[in-house]
């Protein structure tokens, strides 16, 4: 019986992932309907601010199937939710249609859901059974997890280096460390999170776009530190490609109830204030569940030594050697996780 329950519960799972870069700061999530080892109906959470996965998995029964819902199964990745939001609450579609059974990966840790979703399908004498796949299930989100759990956005540190650990020349010219095939992956990778952040001097330095050019999906929200607002106007991070937001000390022009859309707000920092707690509280306040760190060394290093972090991705390319340049940062009490190579880059991913 648990391996059937595991089965439906890694086709959750797997419908889930299709929501990856269009849901947040929602979860991803997974609902598969079973009547007698088979499924019925199926769904997932598709875009923020639309139908969940229950919603779609039972509205996706076919007409000759429909009578079938009530003595059948309900899988789904995470806990359904029980409160009025941008739609109304799961749990009375599940009650509603007398599912009788539903299984739950994991238990919601949003505190309008945690646990109350599954006390009213039990108070509605349905039988819950909970924590079916569940490392796999908070696994899949753990942005969303890290979130509400630590209060602060899920944080992955990212650099190319050479391969005697430089990010950057001595001179003014821009050094393209990683080939075409691995800026896809990073373009990929930022298509994923819902921001991305960089300092002053990478900005003025490479005057980069900070979007997924070469991916689809929608771009991050560019996060800048520039204190006293030295990046020309005319740089490209301020084109209307996504939303940008400057910390500085001098200007606010942002609460942390805005509606983000295509413009340049400023967010005033205070000087006497750690500068990563204030970034990472507004960026909580803004519902930004996570970000892409790009640069540059002192900003990574500061990261790394403070354990502000929840992974790092480096990109070495094993063919480029360039003697003296700007130093790789250095890691310190990480432990490596997955390691792979893309043409002559080696992508090491550690926690």
């Amino acid at each position: 019986m648990f391996q059937q329950q595991e089965k439906y519960m890694q086709r959750c799972l797997q419908l889930a992932k299709l929501g990856a870069g269009f849901v947040a700061p929602n979860p991803m999530v997974g609902a598969v309907l079973v009547f007698e080892d088979k499924i019925i109906g199926e769904g997932y959470h598709k875009i923020y601010g639309q139908a969940h996965a229950e919603v779609n998995c039972i509205a996706s029964v076919k007409s000759s199937d429909r009578h079938l819902i009530s003595i059948s199964t309900l899988y789904v990745s995470l806990e359904p939710c029980a409160h009025y939001g941008k739609t109304p609450p799961c749990t009375n579609l599940i009650i509603e249609n007398k599912i009788p059974k539903v299984i739950i990966g994991c238990q919601d840790p949003f505190t309008r859901v945690n646990g109350k979703g599954i006390e009213k399908l039990n108070a509605a004498g349905i039988e819950v059974i909970v924590g079916v796949l569940e490392k796999e299930c908070i696994e899949l989100n753990k942005r969303f997890f890290i979130f509400f759990q630590k209060q602060r956005p899920f944080i992955i540190l990212k650099w190319a280096q050479t391969s005697d650990k430089k990010i950057a020349s001595n001179n003014e010219a821009r050094l393209l460390i990683s080939n075409l095939f691995t800026n896809r992956l990073v373009h990929k990778w930022r298509a994923s999170e819902s921001a991305m952040l960089v300092g002053t001097n990478t900005v003025i330095k490479d005057d980069p776009f900070l979007t997924n050019l070469l991916w689809t999906g929608k771009n991050p929200i560019r996060l800048i530190i520039d204190k006293n607002l030295k990046i020309p106007p005319g740089a490209h991070v301020f084109n209307n490609d996504a939303p940008v937001i400057v910390f500085n000390y001098h200007r606010t022009t942002i609460r942390s109830d805005s509606v983000l859309s295509n413009k340049i707000f400023y967010f005033k920092i205070k000087e006497d204030e750690s500068l990563i707690a204030q970034i990472y509280h507004a960026c909580f306040d803004l519902k930004i569940q996570s970000i892409l760190v790009e640069g540059g060394a002192t900003l990574l290093q500061s990261l790394i030594d403070e354990k502000l972090y929840d992974e790092i991705a480096v990109i070495t390319n094993k063919e480029m050697f360039i003697g003296d340049g700007l130093s790789a940062p250095e890691l310190n009490n990480v432990s490596l996780i997955r390691s792979f190579s893309l043409l002559n880059d080696n992508i090491n991913l550690f926690l």
